[in-house]
């Protein structure tokens, strides 16, 4: 396929042979909605999806074309592909190369895995391609433009998004491929001085500097309705900065249309106020006013049909502050909420149980509003099993944020699953408690996990929010605290790179610590709250301790031994926490195998010391990733978690070759459509297929 790579390199970057493909269930869901409330969801499930080609541009160049060419081919064989095959003389597993790299690409929205971040390249023969292109002048013209860049090339930095300036892809620096990561700094900081938030912004060097590409509707918003009066500026290097509007114009005009238009069946104020919001923010490029939208939005408590979009996670963007776009529509599953209700009830006893006292966490725990979601629609790179947002620490602390765990996507599974790394004996319950112990994570790691804690900062020049006279005493050293946020910085600026990991790791940990508590296993309909490791609570936190052992090293494929860096924020904090349980002893937790490739590997894990050295051990680990966080103590934090995630010679040579044969492709994820027919609003599903994947992105003709 290319001689520039050696064909054992070349064999992890190979799409998925075939993809899983799962469908995601909503209709029984769907149809309990009124008519109005299914208005409601099919505008905002448009907006969404109008979202896709922002998504596609955020991850490399010949994304946008490469989806292109899928849709046209799509529409040129009217969905026969037996008969575009013919057309093309190409051979059965030629076509079905072909089709299982489209699903893969149109799960992920590019040609990079939205998990871990390193592209995947067709199995398909760049001449069988060819000659698919050949079928129409249309097909033909777009592949031209993305022909060079599909196959894998001869720079393995290239096959990974970061920085540009080492070499990697990244197009929330488009057109800058020499743009260093201390240029973006500079001007990121720049602006963050300036009070511009930088979510639904892009930078792109210049002959005389930057212009920082702002996502709106209009391409000259009035001083107005900026968030800043000025547009350009001159650093003390003599370089330029200038703000640049209407990044993304076609796609926000529509998203901002269906914005409106749902509006007109919101079912309260709180929608009303999080729609006019929206508009303004995706029509101006304001972000202060999307803040406003995600105020309303939090206060809108338990409403039948949730919705959130805009430019929320950061992961991606190399340097960890710009968002990439998403939205997601679903429905309530009222029983499965039920049991987050209580957890969010009795919350405020559980935190004490974690290994810091009460100058470390916030003065009230604001409760937040939990949900259990079946999902319509999940626009974006890739859809998590929950979620905790908004991402606005000033919002949090002052208004609370909401917790989803996203039920249709925790329950989709493939038929005949494998489960490599689990002992023979420990097969039955794992399988029979995997889904429950996932969910209770889930919850304790996006309610109690991302929920917890307090940032002790200098608010503004002399006044904190702790006694600065009598500062809070550390339990890492029994010493007074030195130091803090200083005024204008953030969790994410000062934290930058590892931020997102690290804090995925600190909620991970809480999950871990909290699920030994067997009231709170109780609350979701496990044992009757006294301690029983041998009973099914303890069956679940058994399931929830492997299962989170398991991950740790299924990790390993989310690292890149070339440029030693973990390409998946959460993979990369698994990782941490399994290296915890090792460090708890061998009469805790145990990888082993007889034979030398480590083809039989297995994760040994005493159900009967969890409770005296695996929590032990990941409360210590806790500990530490709090007060550092909660500190601003970047220096203390990075050196540990850098050592503790650190990929050994065992980890990289062992364990990592026996990972990758053994991996199992990520799902795909069919969506339904929402069509107006007969002046009413019916879902359109699609099988769970190639076939059926590419036919749900062709119907979305506002794409």
């Amino acid at each position: 396929m290319t001689a520039s790579l050696d064909s054992e390199t070349l064999q992890q970057y190979l799409a998925d042979s075939p993809p899983t493909i799962v469908p995601l269930a909503i209709e029984p869901h769907f149809d309990a909605l009124t008519d109005d409330e299914r208005r409601y969801a099919h505008h905002l499930s448009r907006a969404c999806f109008a979202g896709t080609r922002i998504v596609l541009r955020q991850v490399s160049p010949e994304s946008e074309p490469i989806y292109d060419f899928i849709v046209a081919l799509h529409k040129h064989a009217n969905g026969d592909y037996a008969a575009l095959a013919k057309e093309a003389g190409l051979a059965q597993e030629e076509l079905d190369a072909y089709l299982d790299y489209s699903a893969q690409f149109l799960g992920n929205l590019g040609n990079y895995k939205s998990f871990g971040d390193s592209k995947f390249i067709p199995r398909v023969e760049p001449r069988q391609l060819k000659a698919l292109a050949t079928v129409s002048n249309a097909t033909l013209a777009i592949y031209d433009k993305f022909k060079d860049a599909i196959y894998a090339g001869h720079d393995v930095a290239k096959l990974h998004l970061g920085y540009p300036g080492a070499g990697h892809i990244s197009t929330y620096y488009p057109d800058s491929p020499d743009i260093t990561s201390a240029e973006i700094a500079r001007v990121s900081d720049f602006l963050e001085g300036k009070g511009l938030l930088p979510e639904n912004t892009r930078i792109r060097k210049t002959s005389d500097g930057y212009e920082v590409l702002i996502a709106s509707a209009l391409e000259d918003p009035s001083a107005e309705q900026r968030d800043l009066k000025e547009r350009e500026w001159t650093l003390d290097n003599d370089s330029k900065v200038k703000l640049v509007f209407g990044d993304h114009s076609k796609e926000m005009h529509t998203i901002a249309y269906h914005i409106e238009q749902a509006k007109k069946y919101a079912a309260n104020k709180h929608e009303v106020e999080m729609m006019e919001e929206y508009s303004k923010s995706f029509i101006t490029g304001s972000l202060e006013a999307f803040k406003r939208s995600q105020k309303a939005w939090v206060q809108d408590k338990g409403p039948q049909v949730e919705s959130d979009i805009g430019f929320i996670e950061t992961y991606r963007d190399p340097h960890g502050i710009r968002g990439e776009w998403e939205g997601f529509v679903a429905m309530v599953n009222q029983e499965r909420t039920r049991a987050f209700g209580k957890l969010v009830e009795t919350a405020p006893q559980y935190i004490p149980l974690l290994p810091w006292d009460s100058s470390f966490e916030k003065d009230k725990f604001l409760s937040p509003d939990f949900t259990s979601l079946e999902v319509l629609t999940f626009a974006g790179s890739g859809i998590p099993a929950g979620i905790n947002i908004p991402n606005y620490d000033d919002i949090r602390q002052n208004f609370g944020f909401k917790n989803v765990s996203l039920g249709n996507i925790l329950s989709a599974k493939a038929p005949n699953e494998s489960i490599p790394f689990i002992k023979e004996r420990d097969l039955a319950t794992y399988q029979k408690y995997r889904d429950p112990a996932f969910e209770v994570q889930v919850g304790l790691h996006e309610l109690l996990g991302h929920g917890c804690g307090k940032l002790l900062q200098e608010t503004e020049p002399g006044v904190f929010n702790f006694d600065k006279e009598h500062p809070p005493i550390s339990p890492l050293t029994g010493q007074p605290i030195s130091t803090w946020y200083k005024p204008g910085q953030t969790w994410g600026s000062t934290f930058g790179t590892i931020a997102a990991s690290y804090e995925e790791c600190r909620a991970e940990c809480v999950a871990m610590a909290l699920s030994c508590e067997f009231p709170i296993l109780k609350l979701f309909g496990f044992g009757d709250g006294t301690v029983d490791v041998n009973g099914e609570a303890g069956d679940v936190l058994f399931t929830a301790y492997l299962q989170m052992a398991r991950a740790g090293i299924a990790a390993l494929e989310f690292w890149d031994p070339k440029s030693k860096k973990w390409g998946q924020a959460h993979m990369q904090a698994r990782f941490s926490i399994l290296r915890t349980f090792l460090n708890a002893g061998v009469e805790f937790c145990q990888l082993e195998w007889e034979k030398d490739d480590l083809s039989d590997l297995t994760i040994r894990l005493e159900r009967d010391r969890i409770l005296d050295l695996g929590r032990p051990a990941v409360d210590d680990y806790l500990q530490k990733l709090h007060i550092y966080k909660a500190t601003a103590d970047v220096a203390a934090a990075k050196n540990m978690y850098d050592e503790i995630t650190s990929v050994e010679p065992f980890y990289e040579n062992m364990v990592r070759p026996a990972v990758l044969k053994k991996k199992m492709p990520r799902k795909v994820f069919v969506q339904a459509n929402t069509v107006e027919k007969d002046g009413k609003v019916r879902l359109v599903e699609y099988e769970a297929t190639n076939k059926g994947i590419i036919q749900s992105f062709a119907d979305r003709e506002y794409v």
